[in-house]
């Protein structure tokens, strides 16, 4: 998520709070560096990476 632009701010225990400027709302993800993502977390950054890309993709109309 780095890359596309986002960035994280610390949560309580091991959670992260995910965010773009672009985008209204945070992702937030649990684990630790190198855990397995449970699937809705996957679907839940996909779908702000889609969003992200729709945005991108109008402004440049």
């Amino acid at each position: 998520m780095l890359k596309a632009g986002f960035t994280y701010e610390p949560g309580k225990g091991s959670h992260t709070k995910w965010s773009h400027v672009l985008l209204s709302g945070k992702v937030t993800l649990s684990g630790k560096d190198g855990d397995d993502a449970k699937p809705y977390q996957e679907r839940d950054v996909q779908n702000a990476l889609l969003r992200l890309q729709k945005l991108i993709d109008e402004n440049e109309r």
